[in-house]
């Protein structure tokens, strides 16, 4: 029986030193998500192709990000020295908009302050995969994942 884009997905980012183009694939291959789905806080979590940005986010201790409304989004969630998730004016804020992506119109997540845009899939209620395009950092595409 063969697996669904879902399944693919959520099998390959659970390993580890993944191609890039592998996880673009299986990221394109995934359904659009509509903003609603977006309201609350989410964990995040780095796909592992050893993308520059992986360390840096893990250094900072990224927690994942919180959406109050379409307008009104933190996109960098990290811990403090208590665990507890705050927010990281260093990335600024950032809303959501319906973008088309590699052939798709999907939400995506635009940064006020910096040249990011985050591009997100379905992958269930509770996991969305991401796809950060920075334009002015190295390592091209860095692949993501938020989960509730």
């Amino acid at each position: 029986m063969s697996l669904s884009p879902e399944q693919h997905y959520e099998q390959l980012v659970a390993g580890t030193n993944l191609d890039a183009n592998d996880v673009q694939a299986a990221f394109d291959n995934l359904q659009p998500v509509k903003p609603a789905l977006f309201i609350g806080d989410w964990k995040g979590a780095n796909v592992n192709t050893n993308h520059p940005t992986e360390a840096k986010l893990t250094g900072m201790k990224w927690a994942g990000k919180k959406f109050r409304s379409t307008e009104d989004v933190d996109p960098i969630m990290v811990y403090d020295e208590d665990q507890k998730r705050i927010w990281n004016p260093d990335w600024g804020h950032a809303r959501l908009r319906q973008i088309e992506w590699n052939g798709k119109v999907s939400t995506a997540m635009v940064y006020d302050d910096v040249p990011i845009i985050d591009y997100f899939r379905y992958v269930r209620d509770d996991l969305l995969a991401g796809a950060m395009d920075a334009k002015t950092a190295p390592g091209g595409t860095y692949f993501f994942y938020i989960y509730k």
